[in-house]
Formats: structure tokens, C-alpha cells, sequence
């Protein structure tokens, strides 16, 4: 019954693109050939484009600077739904020790690897996700994912088996991105003039998962896709760039804009759950990963939800006769279950959460 309970999803094994990669010389095959995909190089130069607004959280908790911040914020997570931040707290020796364990890790012989690949009906370990049937096609990207908060969720044969100092490492990272994404959605709730207990009491102590994707070079990147155009189906993602190729764009008034990150920051950005907490006040927004010809990319995205016993669905602050709830009602463990059955698409999966006839009421 407990497995059943926390069973939040599949994905269909595919093949590992760094491998494949390194075989792939001239011609991509043709799984992985998406002219379904807006194309990802831009014709502007990056400097006449928009930036992602920066955040300094050390001036949140500044009387001097905290009102002007938080507005900032609360823009940021409206219009954007992405920002960059800086002064976060989290340790610069940490990080460099995760950017170097990570990069360790993704160079293991192949051998080494399979100890920590997918299980069949899972989708933590070295893999894909969201693939769904054997015709759909692929992204130019491998995948390690797992869960590491609660530790009662954590698979026996992943996080515990991790090479040293990775996995001490990695467990102090995952203690201090929880406190720091606790100590965001605070903020947001001040930034909303909510009180706070609504969100602390969705997501605290709740379920934190990580994925390190990684980008290996391509003969023909225009043609590839490094990750889907999608939104991310959880509550907040905190993603820190582990070397310095970009990659990541976001779709923001009908153009890809690139994010370029700054030194340390992290890469903040809304999921779907939290669009439907504050009943669409904050939004997720459609971003991807596109890849190059001459060097890999590596991220590690931090992602933070609601605990998986629990249900989610607008919160009451934000729902009033003249602001009906938008989304449904759900459990939390069959949101996961639901998403991690459909194809990562656009804002697929959070559009099918609305509730209709609030839609057409107001169409």
C-alpha cells in the first residue's frame, strides 16, 4: 500500500544521449530531428532583448530596501514568472563542490552508470522523462533525477549509494535549497498580502526533487531540442547553471529570450502548482533548452512542492465572488501521477486543470 501511495509516475527508457553523442558525428538521427520546435537560434543580438529581472534577497530583509524589493518580486513573479537571485545565503564553497561532483559524476564509465539508471515503472535515475510512447520524439538530453527531501522517499539503491563526497554534499545542498525555497514562498505570500500560514502549510516540509540535465554537443543543433517547451508542473524550481554555456530560454511576449546567468545566482522560476495556488495571480511560463555544436551544458534544477498526502488547489485568500476558483481541486500524488503520464508540452497539463465554465464565463 505505501508503494502504491508514493508511486508518482513512469517514463519509457530511451537511450543515452551522451553516449549516442559521442557516435554522432554529421547526422542526428531521426528521432531526435524536431522541426515541430520554433527554431532556436535568434536572429537578434541578445543585447536588444529583455532581461530576466535580478532579485537580491539580501534587500528583502533590508527596512531600507524591503518595500521596493518585494514589489520587484511580486512583478517578477506576475509578468516573468522567472527571475535571477542574488545574495541567496547558500554558500559559494557548496556550490562549487556540487558544479564539481556533478560533472564528476556525469563522466563515470557507462558500466558504472547502469547502477544508477531508471528502473522499469520509475523515473528517478539516469534516463528521460515525460516519454510516453516509443514514436514520440526525443530531446538532445540525459537526465539524472531523484527524490532527496523527505528521506523517507528517497530510493535505497539511489541517493544512499551515491559516491562520496557527492552524496554528503549533495545532502547539505538539499537542506539548504529547502530553507531557501520556504524562505521565498514567504516572501511571496507577503509580496500577495496573504497571510503567510497558507503557504507554509501547503509546502512545508514537502517534496523536493532534483534533476541535473546535461546537454552534450550536436552535429546539427538547430534541428535538436535540448528540453521540450514546457512549464514546470511543481511549485517552485530553483536551477543553478553548472558551467558557463548557455541554453535556457524563456517564451515572454512571443520571443525566446535567453537567459543569461550571472555568477552563483540561481535561476528562479513559478511551476504550475504555484499558478494555481494564487488562483493564476503568479505564473509558470513556457521556457526550453536548446544545445550547441562545441560543448556540453549542465544544470541542476531544484524542484519544490506540496507534500504528496496532501491536496492542492487555489488557496482561499485568493478566491472571491468577483475571483472564482480557476483550477480544480486535486491530490497531490495523483497531480504527479497525471503529469508524469502526459507529454511535457507547453502549459498542456496546467491548462486542463481549469475549470470550464469559470473560462467561458469570462470569454
Amino acid at each position: 500500500m505505501e508503494q502504491e501511495k508514493t508511486w508518482l509516475g513512469s517514463s519509457i527508457p530511451v537511450p543515452c544521449v551522451q553516449e549516442l553523442a559521442k557516435e554522432t558525428t554529421t547526422r542526428v538521427p531521426p528521432r531526435y530531428v524536431r522541426c515541430d520546435q520554433d527554431p532556436p537560434n535568434i536572429s537578434e543580438s541578445t543585447a536588444s532583448l529583455p532581461q530576466v529581472p535580478v532579485i537580491d534577497i539580501q534587500k528583502l530583509f533590508s527596512p531600507e530596501f524591503m518595500d521596493s524589493e518585494l514589489e520587484k518580486l511580486h512583478n517578477a513573479s506576475k509578468e516573468w514568472g522567472f527571475f535571477q537571485l542574488i545574495n541567496h545565503g547558500v554558500s559559494t564553497s557548496l556550490l562549487e563542490n556540487i558544479k564539481l561532483d556533478i560533472q564528476e559524476f556525469f563522466k563515470l564509465p557507462m558500466e558504472e552508470k547502469k547502477k544508477y539508471w531508471q528502473k522499469p515503472g520509475e523515473l528517478e535515475g539516469f534516463g528521460q522523462a515525460f516519454v510516453v510512447s516509443d514514436e514520440q520524439k526525443l530531446d538532445w538530453g540525459d537526465m539524472f533525477a531523484l527524490t532527496t527531501l523527505p528521506t523517507h522517499m528517497r530510493k535505497p539503491h539511489l541517493f544512499p549509494k551515491l559516491p562520496l563526497p557527492f552524496r554528503d554534499n549533495l545532502e547539505a545542498y538539499s537542506v539548504e535549497l529547502q530553507d531557501l525555497a520556504m524562505k521565498i514562498l514567504e516572501l511571496m505570500a507577503k509580496a500577495l498580502r496573504v497571510e503567510n500560514n497558507e503557504m507554509k502549510d501547503l509546502f512545508e516540509d514537502g517534496w523536493q526533487t532534483i534533476r541535473v540535465n546535461y546537454y552534450p554537443p550536436c552535429p546539427q543543433p538547430e534541428l535538436v531540442i535540448g528540453l521540450n517547451a514546457h512549464s514546470d508542473g511543481v511549485g517552485l524550481t530553483i536551477l543553478l547553471q553548472l558551467n558557463e554555456m548557455e541554453g535556457l530560454q524563456i517564451r515572454k511576449d512571443g520571443m525566446w529570450i535567453p537567459v543569461i546567468p550571472l555568477p552563483n545566482a540561481f535561476v528562479v522560476n513559478i511551476g504550475d502548482i504555484l499558478e494555481i495556488v494564487t488562483n493564476g495571480i503568479y505564473r509558470s511560463i513556457e521556457h526550453r533548452a536548446t544545445v550547441n555544436s562545441t560543448k556540453e551544458r549542465l544544470s541542476l534544477a531544484t524542484f519544490y512542492s506540496p507534500k504528496v498526502e496532501g491536496d492542492l488547489g487555489p488557496a482561499p485568500s485568493f478566491i472571491t465572488q468577483e475571483s472564482p476558483a480557476l483550477f480544480q481541486r486535486i491530490g497531490v500524488a495523483e497531480y504527479f501521477r497525471k503529469l508524469a503520464s502526459s507529454k511535457l508540452s507547453g502549459k498542456a497539463y496546467i491548462d486542463a486543470m481549469r475549470i470550464q465554465n469559470v473560462e467561458q464565463k469570462g470569454s
